[in-house]
């Protein structure tokens, strides 16, 4: 691919590009973020070498501040730690998470609802499909001061749901115990509150989250219709505040993805 400036077309790009290039515009300069194995890696390498050079990034399994070369494997490769200002282990990166000093944290999960609460426990509840569990994804999604979340949508309108079969994550509003009242999390939070979800990307568009903690669409994928992505979803989405279609990745960050960041075809087969 020849280096080029300016936004790609349609037919240019894969879904995988677009969800990887939306993710790493959600980082600012100089801000601290938590990534996982996979997407998030993509996203933070990418802003790092684009709009956010001075972004911090946290490995889950310990480094602080590395500098791989190219894609590492997940975070347990060695190469998360290449110039990395502390490598270290869990109870230190989730330290930086409790002490308040985490930005941006990506995470996903099997089921997000429209306040932002993520579920990757149960599917239909305890009776229910267990799932892997929430990992780290609880500790994240609570105390990092924003998080976007990466989901699949398309045909899996099951993952988008009004609430969710378990909360796992807490978004925006939870239920208060023991009146099982839904009210803002930072009424339950109290001096904890950090923050809360910032969007959700998935592979039809780009949502965040209005004033009462309840998720719209932002933006909408190219070849999809605001239309479209209200079906996908079990809940009556807010289309009403799309801004149009999300931005393409340009020819610079798709040059970045498959020749400097991932060479090796790891993600971007």
């Amino acid at each position: 691919m020849e280096s080029q400036k300016g936004y790609s077309k349609p037919g240019e790009f894969k879904p995988l590009d677009l969800l990887a290039c939306a993710a790493a515009r959600e980082v600012r300069d100089g801000e601290i973020v938590f990534a996982g194995t996979g997407l998030p890696m993509l996203a933070i390498m990418v802003a790092q070498h684009t709009q956010a050079p001075t972004a911090v990034c946290i490995y889950e399994s310990g480094s602080i501040d590395g500098r791989p070369i190219d894609l590492p494997t997940s975070v347990a490769d060695a190469r998360c730690s290449y110039q990395a200002s502390v490598a270290d282990g869990l109870t230190d990166v989730f330290g930086q998470l409790q002490a308040g000093k985490v930005d941006l944290a990506y995470l996903g999960g099997a089921e997000v609802d429209r306040y932002g609460n993520v579920n990757c426990t149960f599917m239909g509840g305890p009776a229910g499909k267990r799932l892997t569990g929430s990992g780290g994804n609880s500790d994240i999604h609570s105390l990092a001061k924003r998080s976007v979340l990466i989901m699949p949508q398309l045909g899996q309108k099951r993952r988008f749901v009004e609430r969710v079969s378990y909360i796992t994550s807490p978004g925006w509003k939870i239920p208060h115990w023991p009146s099982k009242e839904w009210v803002p999390k930072q009424q339950v939070y109290g001096p904890a509150f950090n923050g809360g979800p910032a969007a959700v990307i998935s592979d039809m568009g780009v949502y965040r989250f209005d004033e009462n903690g309840e998720m719209y669409l932002d933006t909408v994928h190219p070849g999809f219709a605001p239309e479209d992505c209200r079906e996908n979803c079990s809940f009556d989405l807010n289309i009403s505040r799309c801004k149009g279609e999300t931005l393409t990745p340009t020819y610079v960050e798709l040059d970045l993805l498959y020749k400097v960041i991932d060479p090796e075809g790891i993600i971007m087969k």
